[in-house]
Order: structure tokens, then sequence, then C-alpha cells
């Protein structure tokens, strides 16, 4: 049932046969558990085989008994009880036997394969398995405990539909598989009714025939299994009964004889409804001590324990028909191919520097190649450290080489395995290399004529090399079968003359008789020796420091190369492993050496940024988005601001030590350094200033006003893709619509030159009802130091002057001389808007250019409007409100537009005017409404979470920029198309692509309008970044501004309240009481109101001018107030 929630595990027990194991794998599982693999609650524990050849049934019989006294203890009993079963789900995971492929076992061999979760991990056998069990298999099941072996894979393509009502006893989950492969395996044999009769292991075909399904498959033994809670409890009893105590820990710390317990043919077997007891208790199974053996009075003893006390549980079956079991072999050929035939990338979790080098049917994993490589056909590389050049032949396996392994890789024949072993021996740790050929059998006996060494028949290779059988095997044990490769003592290890042989002792057997001597002088280990003194701790440490050395190379490769791939689930990993100080040093020297490409630099920054707030912990130390001019970093920023890269990134790399030791500070210092990484983007930015052209034309005389005026922006697609860094590290296309609003252009500017040299600065914005007006006199350069401060009082206007070069603020000449000399006395600038403050129509930043123009002109010189939209981009980053290029293109140049902008600096921007008709224009217009929300946008909040998203490069939020620009094209064909319905359409996709850019864009009052109008709407968005302003909507039918209006006032806010204020209170104090029962309280939609509004095709206008005197001129007084 895929809707089901994934199992919430109590505990998860991990066993595994070696206690030296124990420590290391419990890191493994804590480490998932910090990832959010396994849930933050779970209770973790591995736990050690008490004794060796311990049987699949006797380590889940001790791993519940050790969990249930975990859980007994954290319940505050003293005594182990099964009552702390009642409500827990356990799952018991069983490691099982060494594994010749890896020096961990199964459940920790790494597949090309990568973890989709916030943290960047490896993905191993074992976490498919977790997956599948907590996500697909498990949710539903009540309390109890569910059992399964780590030695297979197992993959379902939807979640079976398992039906846990009233479900008691035992059940088991089958895969389905052929008859031939079942022969050297088990399947269940059941009734009509899912029941199972009998559990058939390494059957005749006839026999397992019998278990056929209707799909022609026979139902595998295939793992899981789940014990119901009283079940569990019946298991548990078990353990205080001799002699089933001596698969415990307590049975062996009391002196118990160990006992060998089969999961599937002792404790599931006495459920099986055709087997009788004497069966049961007599029969002989394969991998099993006999009954008639010299332990079989012990295995009779405890066959007849587990007939006692299970026996009468009913045991069903679940047969999952389109379920996948792979078992991992001990053959090295289905390993090589399990792995480089997965679909997956070449390269996982690597560093490789020429990949094109790399067969695309190779599989490199966790490992970093570096130099010239080339990878032949069908290899696999794993946790390898490699230096070119070299060729690596086909069908080879590699595993764990490092630098010092690279000539002998120039040498191999094709079909060979090596391998890097940490083993200990007592005290001694020593590197040990094995070498196999792909195609050897590890299991067939010596004495079979087909049996191969280096994938060559062993009567062959002890010919060519000279070595005798009874070198490699010894003297055989009468009592035993006859010894297998895996028993062979092939691999040299010490010397007595010098020591440990190292990789050596790989090149004497692969050369053959011209070193038989030194091999013969050395202490040689056999594989399975070597895997059992394995030092998994070690083993599991190289893989974890290659893995973040790769991880680190790769993040150099992706800021260096400008790629797209996202770096925070690395860096998370970095910082979750301890390696943010490696990783921080990493960007510091790319940020440094960046000079040449500033966006570059930028990013970095960013990714430092990053760092620190995962240093802090998730919500921990406060908002990521905050102030950022501490004076403790001003010497660092103003490095940067001189333009000098690497004494900047150096002096924050210094301040930086000084915040890392509380979550605030960590997130503080975050904040400044996104702040650093806005000064290199405003310079980065700023180079589109060199697209700004200026010629001379005439000076007006003193007192002549020259004023332009401008319609407003409405964005119909495309919108952030125009944003720096989007615009030059992905490109941006844009399409929106000059417009004016009830029959106005709101937005204009007027300047004059004045005789006091003095600016005289006003700026006025609102409606009629709201108008504010501010006046900033500014009579020397101090005045203007704070126009980079956006909330400093004219701001905009100092900016303009600053910009357009009437004022030079790093000069030592006072204003009032540059003043007399660039235009012979003072400039009076008027500005104005008639829209609310946060409109999302783009009046900013068509403010800055009509003031810019009337700035110009009164300095005696000309731009065009496409030089204007650059020395507004300018002016921005100048003014710091970053922001794109998208709304002065939609105010400036008039009509509807398809403005783009490249992948690279400069950042050049090209307007494209589309070529509409008459009739869709004036349609367009019959169907164009406003409706100002009554909320005010926060556009800067929003922007610094989407530029933070985007360096970030969140996969959602690359995508989604991919998709804007592509909608943007589609508007536009649309437009030129004459279709309303289509442009409607991609409206309303503009709009969820908005949603996906900025989380929080859409007030509840905002979505309640939305809601209400889209029955009348073909479609609708908020103008702009969203999060309130105007509502733009395309109407199915033409001239519905009072339906509109209409519909709105009948939309009725729905809240319930909880609590009243007293009015009267206490001694005058008002007071919050709680009500005994929550109000239903239902209210208007509160301040809207709705606009017409019509394409304006002018864009940019210079409007009459007026001079003092003159017949229709203002009086002085008159002059500085806005129209």
């Amino acid at each position: 049932m895929s809707h089901l929630q994934p199992l919430n595990w109590t505990v998860v027990v991990l066993t595994c046969q070696q206690k030296d194991s124990v420590y290391a794998f419990q890191k493994e599982l804590e480490l998932r558990q910090q990832c959010g693999h396994l849930p933050q609650e779970a209770l973790l524990l591995t736990v050690s085989d008490p004794q060796q050849r311990l049987g699949s049934g006797g380590a889940t019989l001790n791993a519940l008994l050790v969990a249930t006294e975990h859980l007994s203890a954290r319940a505050g009993h003293t005594v182990v009880t099964a009552d702390v079963l009642d409500d827990a789900h356990i799952l018991i995971l069983h490691t099982g036997r060494d594994f010749p492929w890896d020096s961990c076992g199964r459940a920790f061999s790494w597949l090309p394969a990568q973890s989709q979760a916030k943290v960047e991990q490896p993905v191993c056998c074992l976490d498919l398995l977790l997956d599948c069990l907590t996500k697909q298999i498990c949710p539903g099941s009540p309390p109890g405990v569910w059992v399964c072996s780590t030695d297979a894979m197992l993959t379902l393509p939807t979640a079976p539909a398992i039906s846990w009502e009233g479900f008691s006893g035992v059940r088991v989950v089958s895969l389905p598989g052929s008859v031939s492969y079942a022969t050297n395996h088990g399947v269940y044999l059941t009734d009509g009714q899912d029941r199972v009769r009998d559990i058939i292991y390494r059957g005749s075909e006839d026999r397992i025939r019998q278990a056929m399904q209707t799909d022609g498959k026979v139902p595998l033994v295939s793992g899981p299994v789940f014990f119901c809670r009283q079940a569990s409890e019946r298991l548990l009893q078990t353990h205080v009964s001799s002699p089933l105590d001596g698969c415990t820990y307590m049975g062996m710390d009391s002196g118990a004889p160990s006992l060998q317990i089969s999961l599937f043919l002792d404790v599931l077997l006495c459920l099986c409804l055709d087997v009788n007891e004497k069966q049961f208790m007599d029969g002989e199974r394969h991998g099993c001590i006999s009954p008639g053996g010299p332990q079989g009075a012990l295995v009779r003893s405890a066959r007849a324990v587990l007939w006692k006390i299970l026996r009468g549980m009913p045991l069903t079956m679940v047969y999952v028909p389109d379920g996948c079991y792979d078992y991992l072999t001990v053959s090295g050929d289905e390993h090589i191919r399990r792995i480089t035939e997965r679909e997956s990338k070449t390269e996982t979790l690597s560093h490789v520097q020429k990949l094109q080098l790399v067969s695309e049917d190779s599989k490199v994993i966790n490992s970093v190649l570096e130099g010239d490589i080339s990878v032949m056909s069908g290899t696999v590389i794993q946790h390898c450290c490699l230096q070119g050049p070299m060729v690596i032949p086909s069908g080879c396996f590699l595993s764990g080489l490092d630098f010092t392994s690279s000539a002998l890789c120039q040498s191999l024949p094709s079909d060979i395995i090596i391998q890097r072993h940490r083993v200990q021996l007592g005290d001694l740790k020593l590197i040990v290399f094995t070498v196999l050929g792909r195609h050897d059998d590890l299991e067939a006996s010596c004495t079979d004529p087909a049996a191969t060494f280096l994938n060559d028949k062993w009567s062959s290779y002890c010919s060519r090399t000279g070595i005798q059988p009874g070198e490699i095997w010894g003297t055989a044990d009468k009592g035993a079968g006859p010894p297998c490769l895996l028993d062979a003592r092939l691999f040299p290890v010490l010397l007595p003359s010098r020591g440990a042989v190292g990789l050596e002792g790989v090149e004497w057997l692969l050369e053959g008789a011209g070193r038989v001597k030194e091999w013969r002088e050395a202490w040689k280990l056999s594989l399975r020796e070597v895997l059992s003194c394995t030092d998994q701790q070690e083993e599991l440490h190289w893989r974890r420091e290659l893995f973040f050395q790769a991880a680190q190379r790769r993040t150099v490769d992706t800021l260096n190369g400008r790629t797209e791939q996202s770096l925070l689930p690395s860096i998370r990993a970095a910082v979750l492993g301890g390696q943010q100080e490696n990783l921080l040093q990493a960007l510091d020297l790319v940020a440094a050496g960046s000079s040449e490409d500033l966006g570059v630099a930028a990013r970095c920054l960013a990714c430092v940024a990053d760092v620190l707030g995962c240093m802090a912990g998730e919500g921990q130390g406060g908002l990521r988005s905050g102030p950022a001019a501490n004076p403790c970093w001003a010497p660092a920023f103003g490095l940067l601001e001189k333009g000098n890269l690497l004494g900047g990134v150096k002096a924050l790399a210094a301040e930086r030590k000084n915040w890392l030791n509380r979550p605030d500070l960590l997130v503080r210092a975050a904040r400044h350094y996104e702040g650093a990484g806005q000064v290199l983007l405003r310079q980065a930015v700023m180079s589109a200033q060199r697209f700004v052209t200026i010629s001379q034309g005439e000076v007006p005389p003193i007192g002549e006003w020259q004023e332009f005026e401008c319609p407003a922006r409405l964005d119909l697609s495309g919108g952030w893709t125009d944003t720096p860094p989007i615009a030059f590290e992905c490109g941006g296309t844009v399409v929106n619509v000059a417009v004016t609003v009830d029959g106005e252009r709101p937005i204009g500017a007027r300047a004059r030159r004045i005789r006091e040299p003095r600016l005289l600065l006003v700026s006025t914005s609102g409606g009629q009802d709201c108008r504010v007006t501010t006046e900033t006199v500014c009579e020397t350069l101090r005045d203007l130091e704070d126009h980079c401060q956006p909330q400093a009082p004219g701001a905009l206007l100092k900016a303009v002057c600053v910009c357009s070069g009437l004022v030079t603020l790093s000069t030592q000449q006072a204003l009032v001389d540059q003043l007399l000399q660039g235009c012979g006395g003072g400039l009076e600038l008027h500005s104005w808007s008639l829209l609310p403050h946060g409109s999302g129509l783009g009046t900013s930043s068509i403010l800055a250019g009509a003031a810019l123009a009337a700035v110009y002109r009164c300095m005696g010189r000309t731009v065009d409007t496409n030089s204007l939209i650059h020395a507004v981009l300018h002016l921005e980053q100048t003014l710091t409100t970053g922001g794109g290029w998208q709304d002065q293109v939609g105010g400036l140049v008039g009509g509807v537009k398809l403005a783009r902008s490249s992948a690279c600096l400069p950042l050049k921007v090209q307007v494209e005017q589309l070529n509409l008709t008459e009739d869709f224009l004036q349609s367009l217009q019959q169907h164009l409404l406003l409706v100002y929300t009554g909320k005010t946008r926060l556009a800067r909040n929003l922007l610094q979470d989407v530029v933070r998203r985007w360096y970030s490069r969140l996969p959602s939020i690359v995508e989604n920029i991919r998709q804007l620009a592509s909608s943007a094209e589609e508007c536009a064909q649309a437009c030129i198309d004459g279709s309303l319905p289509r442009l409607g359409t991609c409206v309303n996709r503009y709009w969820q692509q908005k949603k996906v850019m900025a989380a929080g864009c859409e007030p509840a009052a905002v979505r309640l309008m939305m809601n209400a109008l889209r029955p009348l709407a073909l479609g609708q968005s908020l103008a702009g970044a969203g999060g309130g302003g105007f509502l733009f909507l395309l109407t199915s039918e033409p001239m519905q501004k009072e339906r509109v209006r209409q519909v709105l006032c009948n939309t009725q806010v729905t809240s319930w309240r909880g609590l009243a204020i007293d009015m009267q209170g206490n001694g005058g104090f008002l007071s919050v009481v709680e009500l005994h029962r929550p109000i239903l309280v239902l209210q208007g939609l509160g301040d809207f109101s709705v606009h017409s509004v019509e394409v304006d095709l002018r864009g940019i206008s210079f409007q009459k001018r007026y001079e003092i005197g003159q017949p229709g001129a203002v009086s002085e007084a008159e002059a500085g107030r806005s129209p």
C-alpha cells in the first residue's frame, strides 16, 4: 500500500559474526541515522554472534533478546520483560558470512547508485534493503519483529498490498524465481490460502514444481520474515530453555554449549502444515547439524523445545509477483556484471579527471583517478586512488588500490581481480593484496579438473610456474572435504628477510616462474584467512577518507567548471563527517583564484556560507537572512570593494575563525559571507556598464525641466531568469508588457539645472489617498555617502547622481566645485510613482531609468533606451538592491517584449519588441485587469532566499529555471499567434513556477482571491516576485472589471479564533483571555482595488519642456511638487 507512511522503527539490530566488527558497523548505522535514513528516535544496536557458526535462527534469538533487554532497561525494568514488545517495531538484519568481493561484507558493498537524500552518502546493499523494507514491505504491519538477511538485494517496482487486519502468527514475504534457479535455493510450498505447507531447500525440479505459482514462477525463500507480538514473545521464551540458551550471549556467559539453529529450516519449518513432529525432529537438512551426528542429542533437544513452544502458530506467505530477488553469490563474474550492468552513471561519488577515457559500460565508485587513465570495457574500479598514465584492461575489478599501485596496473591482463585488504594479526596491522581471475570458481574443489586460478586451469598454472599443489593447500584434513580456492594459501604477507610484502606479491603470482623463489620464502594467507582477519574499522575509515577526498575535488571541479551540480548534499556530508575545515580551505583557494570570473568567486563565498550554516545545525542559530555589516568584517569587505580579491578572501577566512564556536555566531558569519558574495556579484554585474553609450548633446538652460514619463511593467513569463547570478550563469529569457494603470503612466522623473550649487532631491510615492513626499538636500559629498544604502532618505536619487557621473565621491574636489564645473550650478531632481510601495510592477527600476534620463539630459548628454537599461543594472548594483533587468526593460521599452541575456559576462540584455496585430492588442487590453491585494511585497527577502537556493543549485530550482526560460519562449509565441487561451495557460504555469522559486510568495489572502477569481480567468499571477502587491489576471470574457470587483466583495475570509481581548482588564491594563470554545469569524478581503490597464506602446518618453516665466510654465514653488 504505497500510501502508507514509512515504518517508524523502534529498534534496528544489525548482527555480525565477528566481535571486532561491532564498533565499525555501529558507527555506520549511526551515520545513517544522522543522515535521516533511519528514524532519529530509533535505538540502534550492533550485536555480534556469541559463538561461531550460530546460524540465522540462533543469531535472531540472540538479537531479539538483546533488543528486548535494552527496551526493558529504557522502560525502567530491572529484568527482561516481554511487555516492552507491546508497541515496538523491531528490525533484525543479519550480515551473514564473509564476502570475497568486499572486506566489509555484502551489507556494506557499495553500489553504482547515488542517494537522493539531503546528505550525500554512498548507497550500499544495506541501504537498498532498508529502503525496501521501511517504505515498501513493512509499512502498515502491527507491532512485532521483522527479520531479514543482507546477503541479497530485493527490488520491488511497487509496494505490495499486504493486509494486516487481524493478523497473528508469522508471515514470510516471497519473491519469484525460476525452477532452475530454485534448485540451488529454497522455495515455499503453500496451500490455496497462502498457508505454508513446507520449505523445500535445494530440492529436485519435480519437487520444486509443486510450489509453482500461476505466473510460472516459484516463491523463493527471499529473506523478510515477520513475527507478530505474540509470536515474538514465544520465540523469546526459548532463550531460557536448554539447549537454546546456547544461542544467546547469556547462555555463553553461563557456560552453555554453543548451538547452530537455522531460522528457516528449524524455527519456521516447525510451523509448516505438512511437517510432522518426527520429520521435524529427525530430518537431515542441508547446511544444518545432523541429528544423527556427534551433536545429535543437542540438536534433537533444541528441536523439541522449538516444536513445543512454537508449533501451532500460523505461518503464511505474501507473494510479490513483480519483485526481483538477487542473491549476492561468491562468483566474481556475477559481481562484476551486477555492477557494470546496473543503470547508472559511469562514475559514482568519484573524481575522474578525464572521464572521457573511461568506457561507458565501466563503473568507477568512490575513487580518485588523476591524469590519463584509460578504463576499458566492463571494468569496475572502487575505493581506489590512482595516478596516470595507465590503461586498465577490460573485465577487471580493482578495489582499494592507491597511487603506489599505478605501476602494476600498466601490465595487467584482462579479467583480473586485485584487492587491497587491511588485516590485523594480533597487534600487527598489515596490508595484504589478493589477485584472482574473474572467472575463477572460489568454491570448486582443487581436484576438479575445471578448477582455475587467474582464469587458468590449476594444472596449467602449476606447470607454468613450478608451484606444487602441496605448497598451496598443504596436507588436507582427511575428515574435511577437498579444499578449494578460498583455502589456497597463495597471497604473500611477510618475508622473513624484510617484512611486509605489499603489492609485489601480486606481481609474483602474475609473472609466474621468474618470481617463485620469493613467493616460496614468504609467509602466506588464503583468501578465507584474509577475510577473517580484516580490520573492518580501518577499511571503512579508508573508504570515508577517500569519499571526502573525491567530494572535495568534485566541489572544486564543479565551481571551476561552472556546472549546475548541487553542492549542498556534499557540504552536509563534509560537516557531518568533521571535514568542514578541509572543505573551507578548498573553497577559499577557488575563490581567491577566480579574479577572472567573479561569478565563480561569489558562488564560492555562498558555499562557505552554506558550510557555516550546516555547522550551526538545522534550525539553530537563527535565520540565514539578516544584516551583514558588523564592523569586524569591514576590513575584508573593504578589500573586496577595492578589487583585492585575494586579500579579501584571506581577510574573510581570518575573521571567520572568531565566529565558529556557537550556532548564532556561525549563522551571523554565514550572513556576512553572503554579503561578501553580493559585493563580488555587484562587481560582476557592473560589467554591464560597458554597454552604456553616452553621446554629447545640448545643455539646457537653467530652470528648464527635463521630464520623462514611463508606464508600469507586467511580467508575463520568465521572471527570475533575469536575476543575477542566474542571468549570466544560466541565461535569462523574459516576456513582459508595458502598461498604463487606469489610463495613467504612473512613473516619472524630471530634473532641471538651478543656480545654487547643491542637489535638491524630491521623491513622491503612493496613490492619491496615501501620497508621501520626501525632500533631501545635499550640499557636501558626505551627504551622498549613504547612496548605497537603500533605506537612506533619497538613496535612489543620490545613486542616480553618482552613477550618471554628475558627482564623483572618490575625489578631493568638493561637491560645490563639482556641480559648478559640471553644470554651472546645482540640480533639482524629482521622481514620482502613483503606485503603492511593493506593487510588483517594477517601479524602482523604471523610476531609476526615468531619473537617469532626466539627469543625463540636464548634463547635455543623450542615451538610447538600450544604454539606459544597462545603466539601471549598474545603478541597482551600486544601490545594493540587486535585482534583475526585466523591470527596466518592461517600463522603458513599449509594448510586449521578449528580452534575453546570454550565460556569460559581461551581462548584456537584448530586447525584441514583438510584432503583434492590432486586434490582439485590443483584445489583450479588454481581458487584462489589475487587482491590488492590499498586501505589501517584501521582494528583498524573497531575493535573498532565491539567490541562496540558486547558489546551492537545488535540483528543483535548476530545473525550474530551465522551465521558466522555455515557458517564456512559448509565451512569446502565443502572443505572436494571437492566442489568449495559450497566453493564459502560460501565465498560470508562470505563477506555479514563481512559487517553486520563492516559497511563501503566496499569502493566504492572495490565495483566497485567486481561488475566487479562477472561474473568471484564463490565467492569473501576482506581479513581480510575489508576496503581495498587484495581482493581474487575463479574464475569459472582455470588460470584466465590475464582475471581478463583485466577486471579491462577496468573498469572505473564514478563521477560527480562540482568544479574545478584555478591553477593560484589571487596573487599566489590557488582558488576553482564552475562550472556552473557538469562534468562527467571517470577514471581507480588506483593502483591495480593481484597476484597468492598457498596453503602452511608447515606453519612456520625453515630455514638453517648461521654462520659468514662459506661458504655461509653473512657478518656482510649484516646480518643487510632483504632478
